[in-house]
């Protein structure tokens, strides 16, 4: 057993001549936020310990014992059955505590060639690669529902904005993948985040390296880092790899904002361009006639959490200099709660998607109004040798000809457009129609239905 004196003061008390105070120990414990390392620090030191033993730094029958400890607190914590404690101010220290009640002294042996330095951010590592992959399978779920909604509707006409005014047709399903080109640049930054996170600090010990003989390959590969930082300061001081998660996260809230953003457009009465299930959306105290599509806008709210917690922490590294910080111990509250929100958005995203559908009629109308097809009569007139400069004035004049008379560019007459130029033939009228128009953008990414189902295909193999 230990020694009433080793129960009652901290770690580091020999050095003090008094107990710290109440409002230090407040302000100092971490426990409320990194106990949910304690996975991370159980595995990485059950790697340390039989990395010591491997080296004949401590022997194999403590290490057996000490591992043996760990697993109990292990199931302890996961039970319900342990007692987190300010007083031991983090997981590291709290663990280390109850491994000392366990197996007696020979606990003390465990943080040879260890410090909290080193210790915390190779835990904080291994949570990350870990949550990273998490957030790299809902990404795909998310992908997957996308893709379904638009196979589902991929022959529907909207129209493409920009400025949020009509400006081209394009497919719905088109629109749609879109999306998924964002999503799929977060699902690529994520696995980003998990390669940039591989460098194992533990060995780095508190900033210097050590004396002792370790061998930081061996606890790499039990840890499965692929290599030991190269430099012991910066194996403490970095946080880039929080930092980066923190930056892609907020990133990926970005794109799932503006799409939350556009269901909210799109569901709104007075665009109406598709309808969301009653499921996914919420009544008024007042208005009895309301149904309101909270979850987009919730999405579209909880990101600035999430860039406020890049900030935060971009904010708390900018003034340190070299090495290890208390100051760093505030880099995990951001980064736990901004997984927690993101991965509840990218799950209420894919509800979503999973839970609307196309307004067609709406949706075509909308795509004829404001001349769409201008464009592509510029175009046409471009392929019977006019330069674009010319054809964009001769196609602003059959606009205002249309727009004076109330029409649609494809419900004037053949004898109204020739007035523009001699060189326009009856082929034009076929110009004007946004299913050809839609049809005719064959180029590489454009939205003709002959792309859109060829780039269904590659996506749904690709996220299969």
């Amino acid at each position: 057993m230990i020694s009433k004196k080793t129960k009652t003061n901290k770690i580091w008390g020999e050095r003090m001549r008094s107990k710290p105070s109440y409002l230090l120990t407040k302000i100092n414990a971490s426990i409320n936020i990194d106990k949910k390392l304690y996975v991370q620090d159980i595995k990485g030191s059950i790697a340390h310990c039989k990395m010591l033993v491997k080296q004949k730094i401590i022997k194999k029958d403590m290490s057996n014992k000490i591992i043996k400890g760990l697993k109990r607190i292990e199931k302890e914590i996961q039970q319900k059955k342990f007692n987190f404690s300010e007083f031991n101010e983090d997981i590291h220290l709290n663990i280390e505590k109850r491994l000392f009640e366990i197996v007696g002294n020979d606990a003390g042996f465990l943080h040879i060639a260890r410090s909290r330095n080193d210790q915390v951010t190779t835990d904080f590592k291994l949570w990350i690669t870990e949550t990273s992959e998490i957030l790299r399978i809902e990404i795909k779920n998310l992908i997957k529902a996308i893709l379904k909604l638009a196979e589902k509707n991929k022959n529907i006409i909207m129209p493409g904005f920009t400025h949020l005014k009509n400006a081209q047709p394009v497919l719905f399903s088109h629109h749609l993948l879109a999306y998924v080109e964002m999503f799929k640049r977060d699902f690529k930054k994520f696995k980003n985040v998990i390669n940039n996170a591989s460098e194992n600090p533990l060995g780095s010990v508190a900033l210097a390296g050590t004396s002792f003989n370790i061998d930081r390959n061996f606890t790499s590969k039990l840890l499965n880092f692929t290599k030991p930082t190269d430099n012991s300061i910066d194996g403490v001081s970095d946080r880039d790899y929080a930092l980066e998660f923190l930056f892609v996260a907020s990133l990926c809230s970005m794109h799932l904002s503006r799409l939350a953003e556009e269901i909210v457009l799109w569901n709104s009465d007075v665009i109406n361009m598709i309808e969301i299930k009653d499921k996914m959306l919420t009544g008024s105290s007042v208005m009895p006639q309301k149904k309101n599509p909270d979850g987009a806008e919730l999405i579209r709210g909880k990101t600035g959490a999430i860039y406020g917690n890049l900030n935060s922490l971009l904010i708390t590294m900018k003034g340190l200099p070299l090495s290890y910080f208390k100051d760093m111990q505030e880099d995990k509250k951001p980064v736990f709660e901004t997984y927690d929100i993101l991965k509840l958005n990218l799950k209420i995203a894919k509800e979503l998607i999973e839970n609307i559908s196309p307004n067609k009629n709406n949706m075509k109308n909308f795509a004829n109004d404001g001349f769409t097809t201008a464009t592509d009569f510029a175009d046409y007139l471009v392929k019977k040798g006019l330069s674009f400069r010319d054809a964009h004035k001769k196609s602003a004049k059959l606009v205002n000809v249309a727009e004076k008379r109330n029409m649609t560019l494809d419900q004037l007459s053949f004898k109204d457009i020739k007035k523009i130029d001699p060189l326009i033939q009856k082929d034009v009228l076929k110009i004007l129609k946004i299913e050809n128009s839609i049809n005719s953008k064959k180029s590489y990414g454009g939205t003709s239905l002959q792309n859109v189902v060829k780039m269904l295909k590659k996506l749904k193999k690709e996220f299969k």
